[in-house]
């Protein structure tokens, strides 16, 4: 099961990525500018994030299986169709619809993690997952100069999209809703998993309102959508800094692109790891994933800082790789909090979370090209470093807010508990 996540992690990131690389060619041939190349990366990011709750209530209802075959086909499709896009509009529809299928990756994968492991495995498993997803991600820059090298940016989007297609057939012959369904789950490993398929798919309703009035709830969707603004960078604007800002050659750029989501696929293992034994050592859940996810966004705001004061771009790129890592030691703790606290409603609680996160991821890319467009010195003039060190110091901000969220949040107690004593 966790291998087929992990696949599909990698393709995920490999789908949404490939654009930040590819988006001087397609300003080029396309004639865009750089506000319009804002709104197409962030049509998906909108598209993704409204469709966020339809995903994970639809994998609540109707299960994983057959929730992801399809969503995955989808956007594999519209991962194609990238490459035949004519102009703003059709490049825009491609992207919006190519974000309505990826909107249903995580939540349905949380959900798999609720019925198929124990919850003692879930936060280890989710750091594994955003480990994967991210080195997806940190590799494309270099996997598409590649591509680029035998084709170009069109049919390099057609190959990407392939690659779904060829794992959402794979999955549905595999894979079981229940795993007591499963051909090759025995008796013993049902019982290890102590109990985890009473969170398999149902066709109960969900309860909306206690779910939106939560204050846990509402705390996870603030330090998401602050997490989110400021980690969009790097699969945005991050290969046009490099290149405009820092005078780097296409190839170095590849390189140095990948570094923030290199450290962070390790900041994901490390965070998952370091809240599961700050929990053994301090016999407390709460305070363990708090004071990870704590450390993780102040530390990303502090490095964002601190990388806008180094001239050399090697080293402003390994500030933002650490910036990055930070960024994501809160990953694990965000995703088990909505195991833990969502239970058999894990699928819908992710999905709103993560459609505020890509609601901040949304709109961090169109602040960004504003601000380099307020900071020109012509129109036709390239973006000037302090355009580029304000929209660094904005997300650092962000950050923090972010951070101080985190000190409110309870990531333990299920929603079906609310009013009553929490555990440690």
């Amino acid at each position: 099961m966790l291998g087929f996540v992990v696949v599909l992690a990698i393709i995920t990131y490999i789908d949404r990525v490939c654009i930040s690389q590819a988006a001087g060619d397609i300003r080029r041939d396309l004639g865009f500018t750089e506000q319009q190349m804002g709104w197409v990366f962030s049509a998906f990011t909108i598209s993704y994030a409204l469709f966020e709750i339809p995903g994970g209530w639809m994998g609540d209802r109707y299960g994983p299986r057959s929730v992801l075959m399809k969503v995955v086909v989808m956007w594999s499709v519209f991962t194609a169709a990238t490459g035949a896009a004519w102009n703003f509009l059709s490049m825009v529809v491609c992207r919006f619809l190519f974000g309505v299928g990826e909107a249903g990756c995580f939540p349905n994968v949380t959900k798999i993690f609720t019925i198929w492991l124990p919850a003692n495995e879930r936060v280890r498993a989710q750091g594994i997952l955003w480990l994967s997803a991210r080195w997806g991600g940190a590799f494309t820059p270099q996997l598409v100069v590649l591509v680029f090298a035998f084709v170009n940016w069109r049919w390099a989007f057609v190959l990407f999209g392939a690659l779904g297609v060829v794992w959402a057939v794979a999955f549905f012959r595999w894979f079981r809703d229940r795993p007591s369904e499963h051909p090759g789950v025995n008796a013993a490993e049902l019982a290890l998993m102590d109990g985890a398929e009473r969170n398999a798919p149902s066709h109960a309703s969900v309860p909306w309102r206690r779910l939106c009035t939560n204050p846990t709830v509402l705390l996870l969707w603030l330090q998401y959508f602050c997490m989110s603004y400021g980690w969009y960078f790097y699969i945005t604007w991050l290969p046009t800094y490099l290149r405009e800002a820092r005078g780097v050659s296409l190839q170095k750029s590849a390189l140095l692109a990948g570094l923030p989501l290199f450290f962070g696929g390790i900041g994901c293992f490390v965070g998952g790891w370091a809240a599961k034994r700050l929990a053994e050592r301090w016999a407390n859940v709460r305070r363990a994933r708090r004071v990870v996810a704590c450390t993780g966004l102040f530390g990303a705001g502090a490095l964002l800082v601190i990388a806008t004061r180094i001239n050399d771009p090697v080293y402003a790129m390994l500030a933002l790789g650490c910036a990055s890592f930070a960024n994501d030691l809160a990953m694990a703790p965000d995703w088990a909090a909505c195991m833990d606290v969502g239970g058999r409603l894990a699928g819908s609680l992710s999905g709103s979370m993560n459609m505020m996160g890509n609601l901040g991821g949304a709109v961090g890319p169109v602040v960004v090209g504003y601000i380099l467009a307020s900071a020109k010195i012509s129109p036709d003039a390239a973006p000037t470093m302090a355009g580029w060190t304000m929209a660094f110091l904005v997300a650092a901000a962000i950050y923090v807010v972010g951070a101080i969220a985190w000190l409110f949040i309870d990531p333990v107690t299920p929603l079906e508990e609310r009013g009553a004593v929490a555990s440690p």
